[in-house]
């Protein structure tokens, strides 16, 4: 999310010289970081709270589409801010442009200490959970190792350039739906045995939707990441809303089908009382080869959310240093690389000591999602709300590269959804949730003690949206 100054729409004026983003990124490459943020790990376990508070399998598909086309509604919206406002620094950059700097200051605060970072640590305890069902290390302390050793090594593989992290993505990706895809196929294709027939019992009387929600668009999250690439990608004009557009129809299909096929091996109730659905779908159709074949799906899975995480992730910290005084290291791009070096070590090291924090409450994944929500879901609505603020200042029958369709219902739905999806991440999580608020409260004691030296600065920009700049001569296609 990003901002600018809140009197003038102002933007960082681009000066294109040879130490800033160039692009790169084409619509193949823009949807393998999104699908392989958001089809992580999620979609092996959510779906078994899902079951368990819906009231029939009609219902649990039926959330599934919502969440996909509420995800839709979001990144239509996110694909008019990123063409008209293209910014390596994604939100951060829609937020300062909608209201200003102090609040742009806090964003970027929360992507430095909250949101990402704490994604990390908690995808790499997930990796670290699974891995050690292969390969044990260290006893009880087998999965935080393999967490930060993933973490280390994603961090140098990024940090190398945008090449490298590129690629893995890519590869990574194409690991993970192939595992998904297997799973599916296994679950939908493969005759039951007369035992793992579906399980009969009881199932709520009436879809407690708002739960059901709650977690099936936790399982849709990371979509908006590819924000922060819109200086990166090639044509995004077209090909940054094609690539949103396509990406969520994807992982949409891939949902409803393994959705379908865990309704087909466990039933609705057998869903709802598994404490592991996808192995549990496993086991029942290729017994101990399967439970071998998720922990290696879900490991897949967890490394291609943190690759696609960080190399997101390290935008918006790129961003903030170059408009942020105090934080000016943190602005420094490789030009050889193509890549902002400072910003990868400076989050790696976060995220490290986020994994030490989860260490030493002995649960990590939890504490990670708690940490996280209410301030993710808190600038997820102040980003929906600068699309109306933001179209307010541009003048009348201004041309936009994209327009968000049925303006204003699109954007309503989805400041709705985020609003209340805000509310329940704060109603329904622990003491990780109190940490998380308390750590953006941090941020704003370091705006008011960093004075002018904390504040972004404010540079001239147009009222109305923007065409890219050239992208060093290369053609757009």
């Amino acid at each position: 999310m990003n901002r600018a100054g809140a009197t003038g729409m102002a933007q960082i004026a681009p000066t294109r010289d040879c130490s800033e983003p160039r692009r790169l990124l084409r619509t193949g490459d823009v949807m393998a970081l999104v699908v392989g943020i958001v089809v992580g790990a999620g979609i092996f376990s959510v779906p078994a709270v899902v079951a368990a508070n819906s009231g029939s399998g009609g219902a649990l598909m039926l959330a599934w589409v919502l969440g996909g086309a509420l995800s839709l509604a979001g990144a239509l919206c996110y694909a008019e801010l990123a063409t008209s406002y293209p910014h390596s620094g994604g939100e951060y950059h829609f937020l300062r442009l909608a209201f200003g700097d102090r609040v742009a200051f806090l964003f970027a605060w929360a992507r430095l200490t909250v949101i990402p970072t704490g994604s990390i640590a908690l995808l790499g305890f997930v990796f670290g959970d699974y891995a050690t069902q292969l390969l044990p290390l260290a006893g009880a302390r087998s999965s935080p190792l393999y967490a930060a050793t993933a973490v280390a090594m994603l961090t140098a593989v990024n940090a190398a350039g945008l090449r490298s992290g590129r690629r893995t993505q890519n590869l990574l990706t194409l690991l993970q739906v192939g595992g998904v895809v297997a799973i599916i196929a296994a679950g939908l294709a493969l005759p039951l045995p007369v035992a793992s027939l579906p399980m009969v019992q009881a199932t709520p009387e009436a879809t407690q939707w708002g739960l059901v929600l709650i977690f099936v668009m936790l399982a849709y999250g990371g979509w908006n990441e590819a924000a922060y690439m819109s200086a990166e990608v090639v044509g995004a004009n077209r090909n940054l809303p094609r690539a949103l557009v396509w990406s969520i129809a994807a992982i949409t299909t891939l949902y409803l089908l393994m959705n379908f096929a865990y309704l087909r091996v466990l039933g609705l109730a057998g869903m709802g009382e598994s404490p592991a659905v996808a192995a549990d779908m496993m086991d029942r159709v290729l017994g101990g080869r399967g439970a071998q074949l998720i922990s290696v799906a879900v490991a897949v899975a967890a490394l291609t959310s943190m690759n696609a995480t960080m190399l997101m992730a390290a935008r918006t910290t790129y961003a903030f240093g170059r408009a942020a005084p105090m934080f000016s290291s943190l602005g420094r791009w490789n030009a050889r690389l193509d890549a902002p070096v400072h910003a990868y070590l400076v989050q790696a090291a976060i995220a490290m000591a986020l994994v030490g924090l989860g260490t030493l409450t002995r649960h990590g994944f939890t504490t990670m999602v708690e940490y996280t929500a209410p301030v993710f879901w808190l600038f997820f609505l102040l980003t929906g709300i600068a699309l109306f603020v933001l179209r307010a200042r541009t003048r009348p029958g201004a041309t936009r590269p994209f327009s968000v369709p049925l303006y204003p219902l699109t954007p309503l739905v989805f400041c709705a959804m985020c609003a209340y999806l805000l509310y329940a991440s704060v109603r329904h999580t622990g003491v990780g949730a109190v940490v998380g608020l308390v750590v953006l409260a941090t941020g704003a004691l370091v705006l008011l003690a960093g004075g002018e030296k904390a504040v972004p600065r404010s540079a001239p920009g147009a009222e109305r949206p923007v065409e890219p700049p050239a992208s060093h001569g290369k053609g757009e296609s």
